[in-house]
């Protein structure tokens, strides 16, 4: 158990490995309740937030999830975060339409103080921190789906892949429990999160352990979240992700609308003025996959070299459990970021030649 963002967390339950290939090839638990979860109620709870996220909020529909992104306003990364709206389902119990925002635990406190530098001028927007009185459970793997299923009173399998609803949740002894169901994921497997009240999450805990065990279910601790991360290139925040770094450069494109086509007109929100004059300067260093020969893996600080020159610098590494090989990820100038470019990783003295990947390193069969 380590201190993580000051919650108490698991580095490994059994060996990293294990938990890794229990993931990969059956399912996994992931006690994810550190992740910040921030309510947003009212009138003009989207539209505040669409002028705040680097990716549009004003068109989504209730029932979706999007990845997007919170910039400063020199363009670097506050946080990468999910934005649901959530509205009530047939025959269901429901406070009405919200939306909801999930955050890094280390970023919680800064994204809030963020956010409330705009409230007042949000109008009907109310802005409740969920955090400490839910929890959140993430069930990953190729069993997933059918392992969640047992305890929902939903068609999981016809939902589809970024979406989110209210659902009602089976405990033992007959008990239920309304949460948020939603199907994302952060291990480059399929999977589902359970929101539920902080003071039912051990109870839902062991008795998903209990149903996935004939599935190989086992619960996954950091070590083996960082690892399957990697290997599907998700960045991390504090590693590949930063103040100092803007979206383009962390190839995250996707999450960024600078224009809204159909309407003919430029969104507006931090960052945006800056992400527009640096895409007419000079190119920044971009985020790219390493793969090293031998068995020794690159780690984060390690320099990378092209020609005894450093060019850039490792913010990720590990030896990959599904690859069976060593992998990173880093930043370097543009010149060198194609495919194939051979590069030395320097290990504390130590030259690991390594070759320049596409991302991501691992991609599930769909």
């Amino acid at each position: 158990m380590v201190d993580f963002a000051g919650w108490s967390m698991p580095v490994q339950y059994s060996s990293i490995v294990d938990e890794h290939r229990a993931c990969r090839e059956h399912v996994g638990l992931f006690d994810i309740s550190h992740m910040g979860r921030l309510r947003f109620d009212g009138a003009d709870a989207a539209a505040f937030l669409d002028s705040l996220l680097t990716r549009r909020v004003d068109n989504l529909q209730v029932g979706q999830v999007r990845y997007s992104l919170m910039t400063n306003d020199e363009a670097g990364i506050l946080d990468d975060v999910l934005v649901y709206r959530i509205g009530p389902q047939a025959g269901q119990p429901s406070d009405g339409e919200y939306c909801m925002l999930v955050v890094n635990a280390s970023n919680r406190e800064k994204i809030v103080a963020w956010l409330q530098r705009f409230l007042d001028q949000a109008g009907d927007v109310r802005l409740t921190d969920q955090t400490r009185e839910t929890a959140m459970i993430a069930v990953q793997g190729p069993a997933a789906i059918d392992l969640a299923a047992e305890v929902l009173d939903i068609d999981l399998a016809a939902m589809k892949y970024y979406r989110a609803c209210e659902a009602t949740i089976s405990l033992p002894d007959d008990k239920q429990v309304a949460g948020v169901v939603s199907r994302t994921g952060y291990t480059g497997e399929d999977g589902v999160e359970f929101t539920v009240p902080a003071a039912l999450a051990a109870e839902l805990w062991q008795d998903l352990l209990r149903r996935g065990e004939a599935r190989g279910a086992r619960p996954v601790g950091l070590g083996a979240r960082d690892t399957l991360r990697l290997e599907a290139a998700m960045p991390l925040y504090g590693h590949e992700l930063s103040e100092q770094i803007t979206p383009q450069q962390a190839g995250l494109d996707f999450a960024v609308n600078l224009e809204v086509a159909q309407e003919n007109r430029r969104r507006d929100f931090p960052g945006a003025a800056a992400m527009r004059e640096l895409a007419d300067g000079p190119p920044l260093p971009c985020r790219v996959g390493l793969v090293a020969e031998g068995r020794r893996a690159p780690r984060e600080g390690c320099a990378i070299v092209v020609d005894g020159l450093t060019v850039g610098e490792v913010t990720s590494g590990t030896h990959s459990p599904t690859l069976e090989q060593p992998i990173a990820m880093g930043y370097v100038p543009q010149e060198y970021a194609t495919p194939g470019t051979k590069v030395v990783v320097d290990l504390r003295g130590r030259e690991l030649p390594a070759s320049v990947v596409e991302l991501p390193f691992y991609k599930r069969a769909k």
